[in-house]
Formats: C-alpha cells, structure tokens, sequence
C-alpha cells in the first residue's frame, strides 16, 4: 500500500508528535478503516497496519504506554477487517519503527533496550495475527541488529527489514554512517530486504546497490516518499511528484532489482492504482 501517516492528515486527522499516526486508533478509528480500505480498492496486495507509532516508548510520550498491547491490537483488528471485507487475498503486515526519530540515528537506545523493546512489539503483533512482521524505516545498524534479533526469536518465519538511507551519500549508506554490506550476514533468512522513506527520485541506485549485495533469493522491496520530514507536524506533504510519475520511478526499481513496490510518507491510493496500471493490472 501507500502512507498511512499522511494519509490521515490529509483527511483532517489530527497527527501531531508524538503519537502521530497512532492516535487515530483512539480518535478516528473509522477514518482509519476507509484508508485502508482505500489502498486496497486502488489494488494493494499487502496493507501495513498502523502500528508505526504502537511501541510503549512511543506511546509513553503522551502517557499512554500502558495501552501498547491494546492499541497494537486494534490497529491491527481494523486492517484485518477491512482486508477481510475488501480483499480478502491481500495480506496484512505489522509495522516495527525505529524507537526513536526515524531520522536521527544519534537517538537510538541501547542495544538492550531495543531488543527487548521490539521483542515485545513483535509479540503484540503476532498475537494479534499479523502475516509478517515488517521491521522498517531502520537507519542505524546497532538497532537493525536488535529488531532483526527479536524477529527472528518471536517471528522466525514471518519478518522483514527495511532500511531508510542516507541518499547524499554514497549508495547503500544508513543514516548513522555504516554500509548495508555489513548487515548482509544477519539478512539471509528475511523474507525480503527493503529500502523505504527515501525520495521516490533517489530510490533506483539504491535498489540497484542492494541487488549487488544480497544472495539473489532475497527480494528486494522499495517504497519511497513524497515529501519532506519535519520537526514540529512529522512531515510536510507536497505533490511534487505526482502518482502517473510516481509509477514511472517505481517501474525503475522494477528494472533495478525490486519485485514489491509500493509508497511511503506523502503517496496516497492514487499512487497504489498509478502503480498497479503501470504494471497492467
């Protein structure tokens, strides 16, 4: 699917920090569903569950981190209905953030508390029954090996990792500095490898990069964004990239090496369905 985040905002949900996009599973549940509900009518095959912002240290920040489970859990009960009402072939994915700011490394907590942290993430959304448990928007390396270590302890067959890098450097570069090259022992038994909430514009030698590095078994995703991070709102949506050339960069991941595509930050059901006719569906 697309964004869920600015997706909400576009509909007049509020999403300001800290809660972001979680506080519509308390104020807007209904908005929710009609957003899920609207990728999967654009044609999405798979649509993440608004667990971004469902982990108990993001929710403490607003005093709810004893409501963790229970949020997570609805998040993922309204995907699971609207799937089951609308598509019922599609799949359902657990969203696991970064704990901190998706765009500062330099925040991230120890390894320890990231393990156990995200261990109990990951449990909450196996119970609530999602497919696969997508670790995502990961930008250092010591918190992908701790995620990627709770998913494979708690969802040994049903994980994924995706990366948000540092496109001014060179490609395959994590926003903490290190290379993806050194993570690829610990990326074998992923059910794929992505690159996700970096410029639609950049993504293609990014793709390209990781294609080099991982065994060919492992797929490759890339969902990019539209838009730009902020401090005070969490992000700025613009249309500066419409949906049609949208599907047309994503069409050169496709040539690059990816075999899922979809958006992140600032895409919307309009680019789901611009992808899916690109791809004649």
């Amino acid at each position: 699917d697309g964004a869920t985040g600015t997706e909400l905002d576009r509909r007049g949900i509020d999403v300001g920090l800290p809660l972001w996009s979680a506080r519509a599973i308390i104020d807007a549940a209904d908005v929710l569903g009609e957003v899920h509900q609207a990728y999967l009518e654009a044609g999405a095959q798979v649509i993440t569950a608004n667990t971004f912002r469902t982990h108990r240290r993001s929710l403490e920040k607003a005093g709810l981190g004893s409501r963790a489970q229970r949020l997570t859990e609805q998040a993922v009960s309204i995907a699971i209905e609207q799937r089951d009402l609308h598509a019922p072939a599609a799949g359902v994915y657990g969203s696991v953030s970064p704990l901190e700011d998706c765009y500062s490394p330099e925040l991230c907590p120890p390894e320890a508390d990231c393990q156990k942290e995200h261990g109990e993430m990951i449990r909450f959304l196996g119970g609530a029954g999602v497919d696969l448990v997508l670790v995502e928007t990961m930008c250092s390396t010591r918190e992908t090996l701790a995620a990627i270590e709770a998913a494979q302890e708690h969802a040994p067959d049903a994980w994924a990792v995706s990366f948000c890098l540092d496109i001014k450097a060179a490609p395959g570069t994590l926003l903490d500095g290190t290379s993806l090259e050194s993570l690829v022992p610990h990326l074998s038994a992923a059910e794929f490898v992505g690159i996700n909430c970096v410029a639609a514009t950049a993504m293609q030698d990014q793709v390209r990069h990781l294609r080099t590095l991982l065994p060919p078994h492992v797929r490759i995703a890339a969902y990019g964004n539209v838009g730009h991070p902020d401090d005070s709102v969490g992000w700025i949506n613009t249309d500066a990239v419409d949906p049609g050339r949208y599907a047309e960069h994503a069409m050169d991941w496709i040539d690059a090496g990816a075999t899922i595509v979809g958006g992140c930050c600032g895409t919307t059901p309009s680019t789901t369905r611009a992808i899916g006719r690109s791809l004649g569906r």
